[in-house]
C-alpha cells in the first residue's frame, strides 16, 4: 500500500464538508471535494469558512491556519474525472444504499488500482459495496460522527475481504487527522457507538409510548442520571428523525429488528422531523 497524499471524500453535505476540512486542517494531504448537487459545493465552502472563523475568533487557530486549510481543498462536480487522482477516497452521501452504490461502482471504474475506498456509512457494512468495485480487499468503513471538527471518534470496519494493510493505513490515517480510530474485527450492523444508541433511543421512545413519562423527563433522568451531555430525544431532533427512522428499517430489512416505535413513524410522516424543521419531540422557534 503506497504512502496516502491525496484524499477525496464524495459528498459535500454535512458530514463531507467536514470530513474534507479535517483532513485539511491536518496540514498533511490535497483534498478534493465532490458533489453534483448545484450550489453544494458553495455551502459547503460557505459553512467550513465559518467554522474556521469561529475557530479563530476563539483562538484555536491563526489565521493563517485557517486560509491554508479551505486553501487545500478544491472543488468538483465529477466524480469520474477526479476519481483517479486520489490515494484514499471517502463516501459521504446520503445514508441510502442506491445512492453509494452508484459512488463505489464509478470508483470501481476509474479510482486508482491502488486506492482505498472507504465509506462514511453509519449503517451500511462495506461488503455490501465492496463488490461494486473489482477490489474488495481496498475497502472498509471509516465512520466518523457529527461534528467532524469537534467529536474524537471514527470507528473503522473491516470486511469479510478487507486486508490487513488497508486496515492499518485506514487507522493511521485517522490518527494522522487528529482524531481516534477504533477497530471492528467483523461487520456487524450499526457498528459499536449507534447500536447502543439505537438500543437506548429505542428504549426510550417505548417509554413514551407507554406512558410512563413525559419525553422531557426521560432526556432530564438521562442526562443527569447517566450523566449524557443531551437526552435521547433532544440527540434524535438534533440528528433529523427522519435520519433514524431510514436507519431503523434499513435494520429491520437485514433482519436486526422490528417495526420502528409509532410515535416516530407518525413524526416522520408529518414532516416533523427534529431541529432542521421546527419541530420533532420537542419545538424549534425560528
Amino acid at each position: 500500500m503506497h504512502e496516502l497524499k491525496r484524499v477525496l471524500v464524495v459528498g459535500a453535505g454535512t458530514m463531507g464538508s467536514q470530513i474534507a476540512l479535517q483532513t485539511a486542517l491536518s496540514g498533511r494531504y490535497e483534498v478534493t471535494l465532490v458533489d453534483s448537487a448545484p450550489g453544494q459545493l458553495e455551502r459547503a465552502r460557505t459553512q467550513n469558512r465559518r467554522l474556521l472563523d469561529r475557530s479563530v475568533e476563539k483562538g484555536r487557530l491563526s489565521g493563517a491556519a485557517a486560509d491554508d486549510a479551505l486553501a487545500r481543498i478544491q472543488d468538483s462536480n465529477d466524480l469520474a474525472s477526479v476519481a483517479g487522482t486520489a490515494d484514499l477516497v471517502i463516501e459521504a452521501v446520503i445514508e441510502d444504499f442506491e445512492a453509494k452504490k452508484s459512488v463505489f461502482e464509478t470508483l470501481g471504474k476509474d479510482a486508482r488500482k491502488d486506492a482505498i475506498l472507504a465509506s462514511n456509512s453509519s449503517t451500511i457494512a462495506i461488503s455490501r459495496l465492496a463488490g461494486f468495485t473489482g477490489r474488495a480487499e481496498q475497502c472498509c468503513n471509516t465512520h466518523f460522527f457529527h461534528p467532524v471538527t469537534v467529536m474524537q471518534l471514527c470507528e473503522v470496519v473491516r470486511g469479510p475481504k478487507t486486508s490487513d494493510a488497508t486496515v492499518e493505513a485506514a487507522m493511521e490515517f485517522v490518527r494522522s487527522i487528529d482524531r481516534t480510530p477504533v477497530l471492528l474485527q467483523k461487520e456487524i450492523w450499526g457498528f459499536i457507538v449507534n447500536r447502543i444508541l439505537f438500543a437506548a433511543s429505542e428504549e426510550a421512545m417505548r417509554l413514551l409510548e407507554g406512558g410512563y413519562a413525559s419525553a422531557e423527563d426521560i432526556d432530564i433522568a438521562v442526562q443527569k442520571g447517566l450523566n449524557w451531555p443531551m437526552g435521547p430525544f433532544h440527540l434524535l431532533d438534533f440528528s433529523g428523525l427522519d435520519i433514524f427512522y431510514g436507519a431503523m428499517k434499513d435494520r429491520q430489512r437485514q433482519g436486526e429488528g422490528g417495526d420502528a416505535p409509532e410515535v416516530l413513524r407518525k413524526l416522520v410522516e408529518a414532516g416533523h422531523l427534529g431541529r432542521k424543521s421546527g419541530q420533532g419531540f420537542f419545538e424549534y422557534p425560528k
